[in-house]
């Protein structure tokens, strides 16, 4: 059965998702690093929404091995350089995750913005939405190859390019609070929020450049926990989880 087909009889409603996981999220329990269970965890969950017919995109962050602004103040080098040590540890997540979903039969391919031949596809929209529409996940790493621009914009870029129906932000939290949850007892969660209201607050959940590219071409951003087993199934069903940022009519 066509893949849209498949998500219409499963009553999806975001039949095109873009993924954004952070870096920190493969780290698991650990410092930094790369921790094998939750790779198996997270390759499961992208795995069962694969399944119900979701076209899957998936724009990784590094933060997990490096961070280019803690490197530019760790060791002293311009920005440019860091921000490019980045890039390119977001592809050895990418290495990973691509790898552990093949080990169960799902064609991946990964797309990098800056040419690493042997290891990857450069990305190219076209070459994205023929793997898309072939039933294949795609991973994009590597941001969008230009230094200071974060991966949640670069999330926001792709998604726009391959007409995904929504930002689907999985984190470590419920989805967007008014305080440090981890912090505060009191913090509370908000179940909705326009992009004005996030462009306005200091919540800090996502980069302002990012949420301005999906307010202009009205993508939905959905912020939750990807942590916790079945919310991203949730999430592409439209069930209530976590936080949806949109515009004032709809959050």
């Amino acid at each position: 059965m066509h893949a849209s087909k498949l998500a219409k009889k499963n009553n999806i409603l975001y039949h095109r998702i873009l993924l954004k996981l952070s870096g920190k999220i493969f780290a698991g329990e650990r410092e930094f690093g790369i921790d094998p269970h939750t790779v198996d965890y997270l390759t499961n969950e992208i795995i069962e929404a694969h399944k119900l017919g979701v076209q899957i995109a998936i724009v990784v962050g590094g933060g997990n091995i490096f961070r280019g602004k803690e490197l530019e103040k760790l060791i002293d080098i311009p920005r440019v350089v860091s921000d490019y040590v980045g890039m390119l540890s977001t592809a050895i997540n990418g290495l990973v995750l691509q790898a552990s979903l093949e080990k169960h039969d799902i064609e991946t391919r990964m797309l990098t913005a800056i040419e690493i031949a042997k290891l990857a596809e450069p990305y190219i929209r076209r070459r994205a939405l023929k793997h898309l529409d072939k039933g294949r996940i795609i991973i994009f790493t590597c941001g969008i190859g230009t230094p200071f621009i974060t991966t949640d914009t670069a999330a926001a870029l792709r998604g726009i390019e391959i007409d995904a129906d929504a930002i689907l932000k999985g984190t470590q939290v419920e989805g967007v609070y008014d305080q440090d949850p981890f912090a505060s007892k009191n913090a509370k969660m908000f179940k909705k929020l326009s992009y004005h209201e996030i462009l306005h607050s200091k919540l800090g959940i996502m980069d302002l450049t990012a949420v301005t590219l999906c307010e202009e071409r009205k993508i939905p951003i959905i912020v939750f926990n990807m942590k916790k087993k079945g919310n991203l199934i949730r999430v592409i069903k439209g069930e209530p989880c976590g936080t949806l940022i949109g515009h004032s009519d709809e959050a």
